[in-house]
């Protein structure tokens, strides 16, 4: 792993993934706003690619979850960053690049909350299996960040309809995943 030890190694990852989300949601702001601020953008592209990348350096022996999420996440960051740099955003490459980097986003928190609750003790006496509420509310929150509407009264669904919609698809995505 680059001539580091795995505890250093596994710190990078970490720290080069927290900046490539705090970057994100700033990027996000932008984004929603028709704004997409270069500095912070190109911030979260790189740092999200490296996340992925750095991602299938840890030693396995067999594809896992977290390494189909890379997979997709990668996918997803190229037709991105080809959208930005390539189509520069406009025409048919505007809403590429907006879904494709907003869900790029979004995977990138659902692998932090997937890791919290599977290596923050309190967190994982709240949702042991990931099946639990407080990992369901967590998740469910990280979507409706990434797919929030800009105008609130724009949302024609209720919160109890939502939350079992989103409900449904991550336990969808979970066994998919699983």
């Amino acid at each position: 792993m680059l001539g580091m030890s795995l505890t250093t190694f596994t710190l990078l990852h970490v720290l080069i993934s927290l900046i490539g989300i705090v970057v994100g949601l700033i990027a996000m702001t932008g984004w929603l706003k028709s704004d997409p601020s270069r500095i912070p953008t190109a911030i979260f592209l790189a740092t999200t690619i490296l996340t992925s990348v750095t991602g299938f350096l840890f030693p396995f022996t067999r594809l896992l979850p977290s390494h189909i999420v890379g997979i997709i996440s990668l996918v997803m960051l190229a037709l991105a960053t080809f959208a930005l740099y390539a189509g520069r955003v406009s025409g048919f490459w505007r809403p590429i690049y907006t879904v494709t980097a907003m869900l790029s986003l979004y995977l990138n928190v659902f692998v932090l909350l997937v890791q919290a609750f599977m290596k923050i003790p309190m967190l994982r006496a709240w949702a042991p299996t990931q099946t639990e509420p407080a990992f369901l509310v967590a998740q469910g929150g990280n979507i409706c960040a990434v797919l929030r509407p800009d105008d609130p009264d724009d949302c024609k669904i209720s919160t109890g309809a939502a939350c079992h919609r989103l409900t449904r698809l991550y336990l969808k995505t979970r066994m998919l995943l699983s």
